[in-house]
């Protein structure tokens, strides 16, 4: 099977021909379909996460069941399902008290090594599954069985980008009808959190990104106002939008503490302050201590969107199937397996919403 892999930090991924890995009690064989390509996977492949290399590249995909381990309950031969980003097995302590996306199997899934490679060394796979290649070995936690007509290149989506930005929106700030949002960075991720605002009913949702199509994207899935962090402070911008008061909801989707700071500086007193982008691993965030306690505003980390994959997955996708949330509109480019080092250029450059590779 083909599978990308990346050997060294800064350099492209490469594409190997590589025995199946063997599946264990616990584990599924599924035939990719198409697999996104997030900012996690650049961070991997710049060395800015704690991952070590050589990895297999992707986690944010979709595929066909071919076959599973002697314990696999979950799913079956045939089935069709959607791999997430953070595994839940579902009857650990957390998954039963509403933490499944800190899944007690998670550090093991993640870790576990998949791939022989010819020079001997083993690697494991981005976040447990490796969605770049065509089939991918995971443990029955990281795989949904779902039951819909939405195209591939959709529902994969669905994996880590689409359901961390709309959970971000949904689940962990849990915006209210009649609000107003603002949304620091538009690429795949923050495109889900201004249409999970939209759907809660936020009244306005101001994207803020320097890429004027990422500008124009926003607004065409429901952003109000876009702010151009060029033309001026992006946090006075905001203030100048929402009367002097700064916003309700404010979410940083980068992962620079910079940004992490403006977020904080555009929310209004005792607003929330959502932060959801993937910050390098050495990254430090200071804020100033008064303003932290006496603004009152309440701070809080978004962990896959706060999402439950079992519930979520499911939700998501009756939300795409119904219209309101619109996966189309995410999908910028398609590309081969064979063509992925030009789709991570793509993302490096900022070019569109999503890649995808089908």
């Amino acid at each position: 099977m083909k599978v990308a892999i990346a050997y060294e930090v800064g350099g492209p991924a490469v594409i190997e021909d590589l025995p199946v890995p063997k599946i264990g009690p616990r584990d599924v064989l599924v035939k990719v379909s198409a697999s996104g390509i997030c900012h996690t996977d650049l961070n991997v492949i710049n060395g800015l996460s704690a991952l070590p290399l050589p990895i297999a590249l992707g986690h944010e995909g979709c595929g066909v069941v071919e076959e599973v381990g002697a314990e696999v309950r979950r799913v079956a031969p045939g089935d069709r399902v959607l791999a997430s980003v953070s595994p839940a097995c579902g009857s650990c302590r957390r998954c039963l008290n509403g933490m499944s996306n800190h899944c007690e199997l998670n550090p093991g899934v993640k870790a576990a090594h998949r791939f022989e490679l010819a020079d001997g060394r083993w690697a494991a796979a981005v976040c447990g599954c490796g969605t770049f290649a065509e089939a991918m070995v995971v443990d029955e936690a990281s795989v949904v069985r779902v039951e819909t007509d939405l195209a591939d290149e959709e529902l994969a989506l669905l994996g880590c980008g689409v359901t961390t930005g709309l959970g971000a929106a949904l689940n962990t700030a849990a915006v209210t009808p009649g609000s107003s949002v603002a949304v620091i960075g538009c690429g795949g991720v923050g495109q889900s959190v201004i249409q999970g605002a939209r759907i809660a009913g936020a009244a306005m949702i101001i994207a803020i990104d320097p890429v004027p199509g990422r500008r124009e994207a926003a607004v065409a899935v429901g952003a109000t106002h876009a702010v151009d962090p060029g033309e001026g402070d992006p946090v006075e911008q905001v203030r100048a939008l929402t009367a002097g008061e700064g916003a309700d909801y404010s979410f940083e989707v980068v992962g620079r503490p910079e940004l992490m700071v403006q977020a904080f500086d555009m929310a209004r007193v005792q607003g929330t302050v959502t932060l959801v982008g993937m910050p390098a691993v050495d990254a430090q965030l200071t804020l100033p201590a008064i303003q932290a306690v006496f603004s009152g505003k309440r701070l809080a980390g978004s962990v896959v969107g706060g999402a439950q994959i079992l519930r979520d997955f499911p939700r998501f996708i009756r939300l795409a199937e119904t219209g309101r949330l619109d996966l189309g509109a995410m999908v910028s480019q398609r590309i081969g397996l064979a063509d992925v080092n030009a789709g991570i250029a793509m993302v490096t450059r900022g070019e569109g919403v999503r890649t995808v590779i089908v």
